[in-house]
């Protein structure tokens, strides 16, 4: 969906953005957005660190099932 805005489509955001909140806000307003989307991320990446850590425990403990047939 976003893929296809162009810049066209941002500069009307960002005028949209400039009238809705006016000139003293938009800062404040990017700074939470890219705080959040930091937060965002690095919680997605404790998730899939900690889901990796499940299946490398699973391999191991499948291993140790095999050796000892």
């Amino acid at each position: 969906m976003l893929s296809n805005i162009g810049i066209p489509g941002l500069i009307i955001v960002l005028v949209l953005a400039l009238i809705i909140f006016g000139p003293k806000k938009l800062p404040e307003i990017g700074r939470a957005m890219g705080q959040s989307l930091k937060e965002f991320k690095s919680s997605t990446k404790g998730l899939m660190d900690d889901i990796n850590d499940i299946d490398e425990v699973d391999v191991k403990k499948e291993h140790k099932e095999i050796k000892e047939l």
